[in-house]
């Protein structure tokens, strides 16, 4: 799939000036990337393949907070703040990505517009979804919360496949119920009854709209 996000909004010139002082570098899938409080600032960019984004809880539990796939960038915060990590990143599946070191990464913003108002886009995109699971949080049925959720992947993964839309689904189903805030039982009651519905069909990490609208109306 073709990289969109941050490194899609670059301006050629942009990529090529980030790629310059850049490591490239591969992850197997399973790999941990970083680790929640590590004091380490390398920003990365997502070229190829996803990773979830796990938050640790006082309890001891991790939480699956999201997702990133090609195109997107993970490891800004400490790259800007110099604070350590503030969540761990596991590879889901085998990653390409390219390695910039926060100094260099933080010069780069100064020197090219184009690149800090990239990075200002995603993170209030990120932002704007914090606030969202929030919102879910405080009272979104599970149905709602599963029907935000695969338009959220239709939009990053989806496939236009006639009227239909197809997606890749990055993740499992327990790490998609952990995403929504719901449990893994909620997750598949919701989807079964989307199924039943006929708004999607589902197979091996992967799922089908058929009725966008419907599914759109659902998420509201």
């Amino acid at each position: 799939m073709e990289p969109t996000g941050f490194w899609a909004d670059l301006p050629q010139p942009d990529r090529d000036a980030l790629a310059d002082v850049a490591t490239r570098r591969s992850y197997r899938r399973g790999e941990t990337v970083c680790r929640e409080g590590d004091h380490t600032h390398v920003v990365l960019v997502l070229l190829a393949g996803h990773v979830r984004i796990i938050h640790g809880t006082p309890d001891g539990r991790e939480v699956v907070v999201g997702v990133r796939g090609a195109g997107e960038i993970i490891g800004e915060l400490a790259a800007i703040d110099a604070l350590p990590r503030s969540a761990t990143v596991e590879a889901l599946d085998d990653l390409d990505v390219l390695e910039v070191a926060g100094e260099r990464f933080a010069s780069l913003c100064r020197a090219r517009p184009r690149i800090s108002w990239a990075l200002l886009v995603v993170m209030a995109g990120r932002l704007r979804s914090v606030g969202r699971q929030w919102l879910d949080l405080g009272g979104g049925a599970a149905a709602r919360r599963v029907a935000a959720q695969l338009m959220q992947l239709a939009v990053q993964h989806g496939v236009p496949r006639g009227e239909d839309i197809r997606i890749a689904v990055p993740a499992t189903q327990a790490e998609l119920a952990m995403t929504a805030a719901i449990s893994r039982e909620s997750w598949a009651r919701a989807t079964r009854e989307l199924r039943r519905l006929g708004v999607i069909s589902t197979g091996r990490r992967q799922v089908t709209i058929h009725r966008l609208a419907e599914l759109r109306r659902l998420a509201s």
